[in-house]
Protein backbone atom coordinates (compact mmCIF):
# COMPACT_ATOMS: atom_id res chain seq x y z
CA UNK A 1 0.00 0.00 0.00
CA UNK A 2 1.56 3.32 -0.83
CA UNK A 3 0.48 7.17 -1.37
CA UNK A 4 0.87 8.72 -4.77
CA UNK A 5 4.06 10.57 -2.61
CA UNK A 6 4.79 11.86 0.43
CA UNK A 7 3.15 15.67 0.36
CA UNK A 8 0.05 14.14 0.11
CA UNK A 9 -2.82 15.65 -2.43
CA UNK A 10 -4.65 16.19 -0.08
CA UNK A 11 -3.34 18.08 2.68
CA UNK A 12 -2.38 20.31 -0.24
CA UNK A 13 -5.59 21.35 -0.90
CA UNK A 14 -6.44 21.89 2.67
CA UNK A 15 -3.83 24.15 2.61
CA UNK A 16 -4.50 26.34 -0.23
CA UNK A 17 -7.70 26.86 0.94
CA UNK A 18 -7.11 27.36 4.71
CA UNK A 19 -6.57 30.88 6.66
CA UNK A 20 -2.72 31.16 7.91
CA UNK A 21 -2.72 32.10 11.86
CA UNK A 22 0.99 33.84 11.95
CA UNK A 23 3.13 34.55 15.61
CA UNK A 24 6.03 36.16 15.35
CA UNK A 25 8.34 34.65 18.53
CA UNK A 26 12.02 36.09 20.20
CA UNK A 27 12.62 33.55 22.50
CA UNK A 28 14.04 35.39 25.37
CA UNK A 29 14.95 34.73 29.23
CA UNK A 30 13.00 36.58 31.54
CA UNK A 31 12.46 36.64 35.55
CA UNK A 32 9.78 35.47 37.02
CA UNK A 33 8.21 34.31 40.53
CA UNK A 34 5.09 31.91 40.21
CA UNK A 35 5.27 30.59 42.91
CA UNK A 36 6.98 33.51 45.04
CA UNK A 37 11.07 32.34 44.36
CA UNK A 38 12.62 34.61 41.46
CA UNK A 39 14.51 32.58 39.26
CA UNK A 40 15.27 32.95 35.10
CA UNK A 41 12.77 31.53 33.26
CA UNK A 42 12.47 31.30 29.48
CA UNK A 43 9.38 33.27 27.56
CA UNK A 44 8.53 35.00 24.48
CA UNK A 45 8.86 38.44 23.28
CA UNK A 46 9.96 38.66 26.67
CA UNK A 47 6.94 37.93 28.79
CA UNK A 48 6.04 34.79 30.70
CA UNK A 49 3.91 33.07 30.97
CA UNK A 50 4.16 32.20 27.42
CA UNK A 51 1.10 32.83 24.86
CA UNK A 52 -1.46 30.47 23.42
CA UNK A 53 -1.85 29.06 19.70
CA UNK A 54 -5.02 29.61 18.66
CA UNK A 55 -6.52 28.84 15.29
CA UNK A 56 -9.26 26.74 13.16
CA UNK A 57 -9.23 23.18 12.33
CA UNK A 58 -8.20 23.52 8.36
CA UNK A 59 -6.09 26.66 9.18
CA UNK A 60 -2.12 26.88 8.30
CA UNK A 61 -0.25 27.59 11.11
CA UNK A 62 3.19 30.09 10.52
CA UNK A 63 5.51 30.63 14.26
CA UNK A 64 8.56 32.49 13.24
CA UNK A 65 10.85 32.02 15.95
CA UNK A 66 13.75 33.67 16.80
CA UNK A 67 16.61 32.45 19.50
CA UNK A 68 17.51 35.43 21.66
CA UNK A 69 18.55 33.18 24.49
CA UNK A 70 22.31 33.98 23.89
CA UNK A 71 23.47 30.70 26.13
CA UNK A 72 21.01 27.84 24.79
CA UNK A 73 19.50 26.41 21.23
CA UNK A 74 16.34 25.77 21.18
CA UNK A 75 13.20 24.16 19.26
CA UNK A 76 9.50 23.96 19.41
CA UNK A 77 7.01 20.90 18.96
CA UNK A 78 3.74 21.33 18.82
CA UNK A 79 2.38 18.29 20.93
CA UNK A 80 -0.18 16.30 18.78
CA UNK A 81 -0.04 18.18 15.99
CA UNK A 82 0.37 15.10 13.09
CA UNK A 83 1.92 17.16 10.92
CA UNK A 84 1.07 15.31 7.78
CA UNK A 85 3.48 16.33 4.56
CA UNK A 86 5.16 18.33 7.51
CA UNK A 87 7.60 16.06 9.38
CA UNK A 88 10.38 18.25 9.22
CA UNK A 89 7.85 20.72 11.49
CA UNK A 90 7.68 18.53 13.97
CA UNK A 91 10.55 20.06 16.38
CA UNK A 92 12.84 17.44 18.17
CA UNK A 93 16.45 18.20 18.14
CA UNK A 94 18.09 15.85 16.39
CA UNK A 95 14.74 14.20 15.71
CA UNK A 96 13.90 16.12 13.12
CA UNK A 97 15.78 19.44 12.72
CA UNK A 98 19.00 20.72 14.19
CA UNK A 99 18.82 22.50 17.79
CA UNK A 100 18.15 26.38 16.99
CA UNK A 101 21.96 27.99 17.51
CA UNK A 102 21.37 31.61 19.36
CA UNK A 103 20.96 34.63 17.07
CA UNK A 104 18.94 32.13 14.29
CA UNK A 105 15.46 32.15 12.84
CA UNK A 106 13.79 29.50 12.61
CA UNK A 107 10.19 29.05 10.51
CA UNK A 108 7.48 25.93 11.46
CA UNK A 109 4.41 26.08 9.30
CA UNK A 110 2.29 23.27 9.28
CA UNK A 111 -1.63 22.24 8.94
CA UNK A 112 -4.29 22.22 11.76
CA UNK A 113 -5.37 19.11 10.62
CA UNK A 114 -7.41 18.00 13.56
CA UNK A 115 -9.46 20.06 16.41
CA UNK A 116 -8.64 19.68 20.17
CA UNK A 117 -6.64 20.40 23.35
CA UNK A 118 -2.87 20.76 22.22
CA UNK A 119 0.22 22.45 23.96
CA UNK A 120 3.03 23.35 22.36
CA UNK A 121 6.93 23.03 24.55
CA UNK A 122 10.72 23.33 23.39
CA UNK A 123 11.86 19.51 22.84
CA UNK A 124 15.84 20.10 23.18
CA UNK A 125 17.79 18.86 25.33
CA UNK A 126 15.39 18.96 28.85
CA UNK A 127 14.82 22.73 28.45
CA UNK A 128 10.70 22.90 28.56
CA UNK A 129 10.98 22.67 32.12
CA UNK A 130 12.23 26.39 32.45
CA UNK A 131 9.10 27.53 30.87
CA UNK A 132 9.12 27.45 27.27
CA UNK A 133 5.76 25.59 27.00
CA UNK A 134 1.57 27.21 26.22
CA UNK A 135 -1.47 25.84 25.39
CA UNK A 136 -2.20 25.24 21.95
CA UNK A 137 -6.39 25.16 21.48
CA UNK A 138 -7.40 24.21 17.72
CA UNK A 139 -11.35 24.90 17.33
CA UNK A 140 -13.68 23.11 15.52
CA UNK A 141 -16.80 24.50 13.43
CA UNK A 142 -18.33 21.31 13.91
CA UNK A 143 -17.97 20.24 17.57
CA UNK A 144 -20.36 17.48 18.50
CA UNK A 145 -20.52 19.05 21.75
CA UNK A 146 -20.59 22.97 21.30
CA UNK A 147 -24.31 23.48 22.11
CA UNK A 148 -23.61 21.67 25.61
CA UNK A 149 -21.65 24.85 27.34
CA UNK A 150 -21.78 28.30 27.17
CA UNK A 151 -17.93 29.15 28.10
CA UNK A 152 -14.96 27.87 27.99
CA UNK A 153 -11.62 27.76 30.05
CA UNK A 154 -8.37 26.49 30.12
CA UNK A 155 -6.41 24.79 32.87
CA UNK A 156 -2.87 24.25 32.78
CA UNK A 157 -0.86 22.34 35.52
CA UNK A 158 2.70 22.08 36.04
CA UNK A 159 5.33 21.01 38.25
CA UNK A 160 7.75 23.63 38.97
CA UNK A 161 11.23 23.91 39.98
CA UNK A 162 13.32 26.31 41.45
CA UNK A 163 16.98 25.47 39.92
CA UNK A 164 17.42 25.38 35.98
CA UNK A 165 16.82 22.84 33.91
CA UNK A 166 20.67 22.34 33.12
CA UNK A 167 21.60 21.97 36.46
CA UNK A 168 19.30 19.69 37.21
CA UNK A 169 20.26 17.26 34.19
CA UNK A 170 23.71 17.60 35.85
CA UNK A 171 22.83 16.37 39.16
CA UNK A 172 20.32 13.86 37.61
CA UNK A 173 23.26 12.45 35.27
CA UNK A 174 25.79 11.93 37.16
CA UNK A 175 27.99 8.96 39.08
CA UNK A 176 26.91 10.35 42.48
CA UNK A 177 23.26 9.80 41.79
CA UNK A 178 23.27 6.08 42.75
CA UNK A 179 19.78 5.89 42.63
CA UNK A 180 19.03 7.82 39.40
CA UNK A 181 16.13 9.87 41.18
CA UNK A 182 14.87 12.15 39.05
CA UNK A 183 14.48 16.03 40.51
CA UNK A 184 11.80 16.82 42.98
CA UNK A 185 9.56 19.02 42.23
CA UNK A 186 9.05 22.00 44.43
CA UNK A 187 5.75 23.22 43.91
CA UNK A 188 2.76 23.01 41.60
CA UNK A 189 1.67 25.60 39.07
CA UNK A 190 -1.84 26.56 37.94
CA UNK A 191 -1.91 28.64 34.57
CA UNK A 192 1.54 29.44 35.35
CA UNK A 193 0.29 31.03 39.35
CA UNK A 194 -1.18 29.90 41.77
CA UNK A 195 -4.73 31.11 43.35
CA UNK A 196 -6.70 31.47 40.19
CA UNK A 197 -10.23 32.27 39.80
CA UNK A 198 -12.76 31.12 37.33
CA UNK A 199 -16.11 33.17 37.63
CA UNK A 200 -19.26 30.64 37.69
CA UNK A 201 -22.95 31.24 37.46
CA UNK A 202 -25.34 28.89 38.45
CA UNK A 203 -27.08 27.42 35.64
CA UNK A 204 -24.11 27.82 32.88
CA UNK A 205 -21.78 25.05 31.43
CA UNK A 206 -18.28 25.51 31.20
CA UNK A 207 -15.67 23.59 28.89
CA UNK A 208 -12.56 23.58 31.27
CA UNK A 209 -9.37 22.20 28.43
CA UNK A 210 -7.13 20.70 31.07
CA UNK A 211 -3.02 20.12 30.34
CA UNK A 212 -0.51 18.43 32.37
CA UNK A 213 2.47 20.33 30.96
CA UNK A 214 4.69 19.32 33.66
CA UNK A 215 8.29 17.70 33.22
CA UNK A 216 8.28 14.86 35.85
CA UNK A 217 5.37 14.55 37.65
CA UNK A 218 1.25 13.75 37.07
CA UNK A 219 -1.58 15.21 38.91
CA UNK A 220 -4.50 14.11 40.49
CA UNK A 221 -7.14 16.72 40.14
CA UNK A 222 -11.26 17.09 41.90
CA UNK A 223 -13.75 20.00 41.38
CA UNK A 224 -15.55 20.62 44.85
CA UNK A 225 -19.16 19.60 44.68
CA UNK A 226 -18.66 19.34 40.85
CA UNK A 227 -19.11 16.71 38.39
CA UNK A 228 -16.49 16.68 35.58
CA UNK A 229 -18.35 15.20 32.53
CA UNK A 230 -14.86 14.37 30.50
CA UNK A 231 -15.66 14.46 26.39
CA UNK A 232 -12.75 14.50 25.03
CA UNK A 233 -9.02 13.51 25.84
CA UNK A 234 -5.89 14.14 24.09
CA UNK A 235 -7.70 15.98 21.28
CA UNK A 236 -9.98 12.75 20.94
CA UNK A 237 -13.44 12.94 21.16
CA UNK A 238 -15.37 10.33 23.66
CA UNK A 239 -18.81 9.33 24.64
CA UNK A 240 -19.56 11.73 27.69
CA UNK A 241 -18.96 10.12 30.94
CA UNK A 242 -18.50 11.33 34.05
CA UNK A 243 -15.42 11.11 36.34
CA UNK A 244 -14.98 12.78 40.54
CA UNK A 245 -11.24 12.35 40.13
CA UNK A 246 -8.50 12.32 37.36
CA UNK A 247 -5.26 11.67 37.36
CA UNK A 248 -3.44 13.47 34.48
CA UNK A 249 0.32 12.46 33.31
CA UNK A 250 2.51 14.86 32.14
CA UNK A 251 1.57 16.13 28.31
CA UNK A 252 -2.14 14.63 28.51
CA UNK A 253 -4.75 16.72 27.86
CA UNK A 254 -8.37 16.38 29.07
CA UNK A 255 -11.76 18.35 28.33
CA UNK A 256 -14.52 18.31 30.41
CA UNK A 257 -17.83 20.08 31.01
CA UNK A 258 -18.45 21.54 34.49
CA UNK A 259 -22.25 23.14 35.74
CA UNK A 260 -22.82 25.62 38.11
CA UNK A 261 -24.95 23.56 40.54
CA UNK A 262 -27.92 25.21 42.10
CA UNK A 263 -27.49 23.95 45.70
CA UNK A 264 -25.80 26.97 47.82
CA UNK A 265 -23.95 30.63 45.79
CA UNK A 266 -20.41 29.89 47.74
CA UNK A 267 -16.95 29.14 45.76
CA UNK A 268 -15.75 26.01 45.09
CA UNK A 269 -12.36 24.93 45.22
CA UNK A 270 -10.27 22.79 42.34
CA UNK A 271 -8.14 20.40 43.86
CA UNK A 272 -4.98 20.09 42.41
CA UNK A 273 -2.36 17.65 43.89
CA UNK A 274 1.17 16.37 42.52
CA UNK A 275 1.41 12.45 42.42
CA UNK A 276 4.64 11.91 43.68
CA UNK A 277 4.51 8.60 44.00
CA UNK A 278 6.19 5.44 41.81
CA UNK A 279 3.23 3.72 41.45
CA UNK A 280 0.30 5.98 43.55
CA UNK A 281 -2.24 2.72 43.47
CA UNK A 282 0.02 0.51 45.69
CA UNK A 283 1.95 2.67 47.74
CA UNK A 284 0.78 2.26 51.50
CA UNK A 285 1.79 5.93 52.47
CA UNK A 286 0.51 7.91 49.60
CA UNK A 287 2.61 11.13 49.53
CA UNK A 288 0.92 14.17 47.66
CA UNK A 289 3.28 16.62 48.93
CA UNK A 290 2.60 19.54 46.66
CA UNK A 291 -1.22 21.19 46.41
CA UNK A 292 -2.53 24.15 44.86
CA UNK A 293 -6.32 25.52 44.41
CA UNK A 294 -8.29 27.15 41.54
CA UNK A 295 -11.70 28.58 42.54
CA UNK A 296 -14.91 28.04 40.75
CA UNK A 297 -16.05 31.60 41.75
CA UNK A 298 -19.96 32.74 42.25
CA UNK A 299 -19.17 35.02 45.20
CA UNK A 300 -15.68 37.10 44.54
CA UNK A 301 -16.25 38.50 48.24
CA UNK A 302 -17.33 35.02 49.89
CA UNK A 303 -15.08 32.64 51.35
CA UNK A 304 -12.72 30.69 49.94
CA UNK A 305 -12.77 26.90 51.46
CA UNK A 306 -10.08 24.47 50.72
CA UNK A 307 -10.99 21.36 49.07
CA UNK A 308 -10.15 18.20 50.75
CA UNK A 309 -9.27 15.04 49.14
CA UNK A 310 -9.26 11.98 51.42
CA UNK A 311 -8.59 8.91 49.32
CA UNK A 312 -7.39 9.26 45.61
CA UNK A 313 -9.16 6.81 43.29
CA UNK A 314 -9.32 8.91 39.90
CA UNK A 315 -11.39 7.14 37.05
CA UNK A 316 -9.68 4.44 34.69
CA UNK A 317 -9.14 6.23 31.82
CA UNK A 318 -8.47 3.31 29.34
CA UNK A 319 -12.13 2.55 29.93
CA UNK A 320 -13.26 5.75 28.26
CA UNK A 321 -14.67 4.92 24.99
CA UNK A 322 -14.59 7.04 21.78
CA UNK A 323 -17.15 8.90 20.43
CA UNK A 324 -17.22 6.87 16.97
CA UNK A 325 -16.45 3.58 18.09
CA UNK A 326 -16.67 2.47 14.33
CA UNK A 327 -13.05 2.95 13.17
CA UNK A 328 -11.37 0.18 14.59
CA UNK A 329 -7.76 -0.91 12.99
CA UNK A 330 -7.65 -4.22 12.00
CA UNK A 331 -5.36 -7.00 13.45
CA UNK A 332 -1.58 -5.69 13.16
CA UNK A 333 0.76 -6.31 10.31
CA UNK A 334 3.96 -5.67 12.56
CA UNK A 335 4.34 -5.83 16.34
CA UNK A 336 7.19 -3.61 18.15
CA UNK A 337 8.43 -4.60 21.09
CA UNK A 338 9.14 -1.88 23.45
CA UNK A 339 10.95 -4.03 26.89
CA UNK A 340 12.61 -1.07 29.09
CA UNK A 341 13.93 -1.27 32.87
CA UNK A 342 16.58 1.00 34.39
CA UNK A 343 20.26 0.64 33.52
CA UNK A 344 23.87 2.33 34.32
CA UNK A 345 26.07 3.04 31.67
CA UNK A 346 30.06 2.36 31.48
CA UNK A 347 30.70 5.69 33.71
CA UNK A 348 28.15 4.44 36.03
CA UNK A 349 25.81 6.90 35.25
CA UNK A 350 22.11 5.88 36.00
CA UNK A 351 19.75 5.57 32.42
CA UNK A 352 16.57 4.21 30.65
CA UNK A 353 17.63 1.42 28.86
CA UNK A 354 14.86 -0.08 26.01
CA UNK A 355 15.56 -2.99 24.36
CA UNK A 356 19.00 -3.06 26.59
CA UNK A 357 20.38 0.25 25.44
CA UNK A 358 19.85 3.90 26.23
CA UNK A 359 18.96 6.20 23.37
CA UNK A 360 22.38 7.69 21.99
CA UNK A 361 21.68 11.63 19.89
CA UNK A 362 22.71 10.43 16.25
CA UNK A 363 25.95 13.40 14.84
CA UNK A 364 23.21 13.78 11.57
CA UNK A 365 19.47 14.70 12.23
CA UNK A 366 17.21 10.95 11.56
CA UNK A 367 15.10 12.50 9.45
CA UNK A 368 17.75 13.58 7.50
CA UNK A 369 19.55 10.42 7.48
CA UNK A 370 16.59 8.57 6.40
CA UNK A 371 16.23 11.60 3.49
CA UNK A 372 20.28 11.26 2.33
CA UNK A 373 20.92 7.64 2.48
CA UNK A 374 19.18 6.18 -0.36
CA UNK A 375 18.49 2.58 -0.27
CA UNK A 376 20.10 2.05 2.78
CA UNK A 377 17.35 4.21 4.69
CA UNK A 378 15.71 1.02 4.98
CA UNK A 379 18.20 -0.39 7.05
CA UNK A 380 18.27 0.03 11.08
CA UNK A 381 21.92 0.22 11.14
CA UNK A 382 21.95 3.90 9.27
CA UNK A 383 20.28 5.11 12.23
CA UNK A 384 22.63 4.23 14.89
CA UNK A 385 21.54 4.43 18.70
CA UNK A 386 18.32 5.75 18.57
CA UNK A 387 16.20 2.37 18.88
CA UNK A 388 15.03 2.66 14.95
CA UNK A 389 11.73 0.26 14.41
CA UNK A 390 10.90 0.28 10.92
CA UNK A 391 7.59 0.41 9.37
CA UNK A 392 6.10 0.47 5.82
CA UNK A 393 3.20 2.55 4.56
CA UNK A 394 0.07 1.23 5.60
CA UNK A 395 1.04 -0.81 8.05
CA UNK A 396 -0.98 -1.36 10.56
CA UNK A 397 1.20 -1.51 13.90
CA UNK A 398 1.09 -2.87 17.39
CA UNK A 399 3.49 -1.41 20.11
CA UNK A 400 4.22 -3.71 22.92
CA UNK A 401 5.34 -1.94 25.93
CA UNK A 402 6.94 -3.98 28.83
CA UNK A 403 7.68 -1.79 31.79
CA UNK A 404 10.07 -3.67 34.01
CA UNK A 405 10.91 -1.07 36.25
CA UNK A 406 8.39 -0.29 39.37
CA UNK A 407 7.19 3.41 38.64
CA UNK A 408 4.38 4.40 36.19
CA UNK A 409 5.57 6.04 32.93
CA UNK A 410 3.53 8.26 30.58
CA UNK A 411 4.38 7.25 26.43
CA UNK A 412 3.78 9.58 23.76
CA UNK A 413 3.87 8.62 19.96
CA UNK A 414 4.70 11.67 18.01
CA UNK A 415 2.88 12.11 14.55
CA UNK A 416 -0.23 10.19 15.25
CA UNK A 417 -3.04 9.09 18.20
CA UNK A 418 -2.95 5.39 19.03
CA UNK A 419 -5.54 2.95 19.95
CA UNK A 420 -5.22 1.71 23.76
CA UNK A 421 -6.00 -2.38 23.37
CA UNK A 422 -5.03 -3.62 26.33
CA UNK A 423 -3.32 -1.66 29.94
CA UNK A 424 -2.87 -3.46 32.53
CA UNK A 425 -2.70 -3.10 35.82
CA UNK A 426 0.09 -3.03 38.31
CA UNK A 427 2.32 -6.14 39.62
CA UNK A 428 0.70 -8.25 37.00
CA UNK A 429 3.99 -10.09 36.48
CA UNK A 430 3.18 -11.14 32.98
CA UNK A 431 3.69 -10.21 29.25
CA UNK A 432 1.32 -9.84 26.46
CA UNK A 433 0.22 -13.28 25.18
CA UNK A 434 -1.82 -14.55 22.06
CA UNK A 435 -4.64 -15.29 24.42
CA UNK A 436 -4.72 -11.63 26.13
CA UNK A 437 -8.44 -9.83 25.28
CA UNK A 438 -7.92 -6.49 23.81
CA UNK A 439 -10.95 -3.99 23.99
CA UNK A 440 -13.13 -4.32 21.32
CA UNK A 441 -14.11 -0.67 21.43
CA UNK A 442 -10.50 1.18 22.12
CA UNK A 443 -10.05 4.58 23.07
CA UNK A 444 -7.58 6.95 20.83
CA UNK A 445 -4.62 8.88 22.49
CA UNK A 446 -1.63 10.60 21.67
CA UNK A 447 0.07 9.83 25.58
CA UNK A 448 -0.67 6.90 27.72
CA UNK A 449 0.53 5.76 31.31
CA UNK A 450 1.96 1.99 31.59
CA UNK A 451 1.67 0.45 35.01
CA UNK A 452 4.64 -0.94 37.04
CA UNK A 453 6.00 -4.20 35.83
CA UNK A 454 3.02 -4.25 33.47
CA UNK A 455 2.59 -3.74 29.97
CA UNK A 456 0.34 -1.59 27.98
CA UNK A 457 -0.66 -2.14 23.48
CA UNK A 458 -1.12 0.26 21.15
CA UNK A 459 -2.00 0.08 17.57
CA UNK A 460 -1.75 2.70 14.91
CA UNK A 461 -1.50 2.45 11.15
CA UNK A 462 1.76 3.93 9.44
CA UNK A 463 -0.22 6.17 6.93
CA UNK A 464 2.10 9.29 7.91
CA UNK A 465 5.24 9.25 5.82
CA UNK A 466 8.36 10.88 8.65
CA UNK A 467 10.30 9.98 11.72
CA UNK A 468 8.72 9.52 14.64
CA UNK A 469 9.82 9.49 18.48
CA UNK A 470 7.79 7.19 20.88
CA UNK A 471 9.11 8.08 24.38
CA UNK A 472 8.40 8.76 27.93
CA UNK A 473 6.90 12.03 28.62
CA UNK A 474 8.53 11.99 32.08
CA UNK A 475 11.40 14.43 30.82
CA UNK A 476 14.06 13.20 33.17
CA UNK A 477 13.93 10.21 31.56
CA UNK A 478 14.10 11.06 28.03
CA UNK A 479 17.17 13.12 28.78
CA UNK A 480 18.41 9.29 30.56
CA UNK A 481 17.25 7.87 27.32
CA UNK A 482 13.56 6.50 27.42
CA UNK A 483 13.11 6.74 24.06
CA UNK A 484 12.44 4.96 20.40
CA UNK A 485 12.19 6.63 17.11
CA UNK A 486 9.68 4.90 14.33
CA UNK A 487 11.17 4.95 10.84
CA UNK A 488 7.83 5.07 8.56
CA UNK A 489 7.54 4.60 4.85
CA UNK A 490 11.47 5.13 4.31
CA UNK A 491 10.96 4.63 0.84
CA UNK A 492 8.86 7.64 0.51
CA UNK A 493 11.58 9.74 2.76
CA UNK A 494 14.45 9.47 0.62
CA UNK A 495 15.57 12.67 -1.15
CA UNK A 496 12.91 14.40 0.88
CA UNK A 497 13.56 18.39 0.58
CA UNK A 498 14.51 20.07 4.04
CA UNK A 499 13.46 23.85 4.30
CA UNK A 500 16.51 26.02 3.61
CA UNK A 501 16.22 27.59 7.17
CA UNK A 502 16.57 24.29 8.43
CA UNK A 503 19.60 23.71 6.72
CA UNK A 504 21.24 26.78 7.20
CA UNK A 505 20.63 26.14 11.29
CA UNK A 506 22.78 22.82 11.26
CA UNK A 507 25.40 24.91 9.48
CA UNK A 508 24.90 27.25 12.25
CA UNK A 509 25.38 25.11 14.77
CA UNK A 510 28.38 22.61 13.08
CA UNK A 511 25.95 19.50 12.20
CA UNK A 512 26.09 17.55 9.13
CA UNK A 513 22.76 17.34 6.99
CA UNK A 514 23.08 13.69 5.26
CA UNK A 515 24.83 10.60 5.37
CA UNK A 516 24.03 7.51 8.49
CA UNK A 517 23.77 8.62 12.52
CA UNK A 518 27.84 9.24 12.12
CA UNK A 519 27.38 11.64 9.64
CA UNK A 520 29.08 9.31 6.58
CA UNK A 521 27.29 9.75 3.69
CA UNK A 522 29.56 7.79 1.11
CA UNK A 523 29.19 4.54 2.78
CA UNK A 524 26.23 4.38 5.14
CA UNK A 525 26.79 0.89 6.61
CA UNK A 526 29.79 1.96 8.22
CA UNK A 527 29.16 2.60 11.58
CA UNK A 528 32.72 3.73 12.97
CA UNK A 529 31.82 6.95 13.55
CA UNK A 530 28.62 6.94 15.10
CA UNK A 531 28.10 7.32 18.79
CA UNK A 532 26.43 3.82 21.24
CA UNK A 533 27.28 5.62 24.07
CA UNK A 534 25.94 8.29 25.82
CA UNK A 535 28.69 11.48 26.51
CA UNK A 536 29.85 11.31 30.52
CA UNK A 537 29.19 14.61 30.90
CA UNK A 538 25.63 16.13 30.23
CA UNK A 539 25.95 19.63 28.59
CA UNK A 540 21.82 20.07 28.02
CA UNK A 541 20.84 22.89 25.64
CA UNK A 542 23.92 24.90 26.22
CA UNK A 543 25.22 26.70 23.34
CA UNK A 544 28.35 25.53 22.37
CA UNK A 545 30.16 27.73 19.61
CA UNK A 546 31.65 25.60 16.68
CA UNK A 547 32.12 28.57 14.24
CA UNK A 548 35.55 29.53 13.88
CA UNK A 549 35.50 33.18 15.02
CA UNK A 550 33.30 31.69 18.25
CA UNK A 551 36.34 30.93 20.78
CA UNK A 552 34.87 29.64 23.99
CA UNK A 553 31.60 28.47 25.44
CA UNK A 554 28.76 31.17 26.17
CA UNK A 555 27.87 31.85 30.11
CA UNK A 556 25.47 29.60 31.59
CA UNK A 557 22.40 32.00 33.64
CA UNK A 558 22.38 30.62 37.24
CA UNK A 559 19.28 31.02 39.14
CA UNK A 560 18.55 33.79 41.73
Amino acid sequence: MRAPSFFLSGALATLAAAATVEYDWDITWVTAAPDGFSRPVIGVNNQWPCPQIRATKGDTIRVKMTNSLGNQTTSLHFHGINQVSTNFMDGPSLVTQCPVAPGDTFVYEFLADEAGTYWWHSHNMGQYPDGLRGPMIIDDPEDPYKDEYDEEYILTISDWYHEQSLFLGQNLLNPNNTIGAPPAPNSVLINDGQNLDYPLEVGKNYRFRIINMGASVSAMIHFDSHDMNVIMNDAAYLEKEIAYQLRVTPAQRYDVIIKGIERDNRNFGVLVSLDRNRDYSTAANPVWPQNATAWLVMDPEGERRPDVVDVWRPFDDSHFKPLDGKNILPPPDKTLVFNFQPCRDKYGINRQCVNGSPYVNPKVPTLYTAATTGNFNSNETVYGAVHPFIVEYGDIVDIVVNNHDGGIHPFHLHGHHFQVLARHATGRGDWPGETDSYNPVPPQRDTVSVHPRSYAVFRFQAHNPGVYLFHCHVEWHVEMGLTATIIEAPDMLRDLKIPKDHIKACKKAGIPTKGNAGGNYKNPLDTSNIDYEPPAEYTGAQWTPTHPTCKRRSRVMRSL
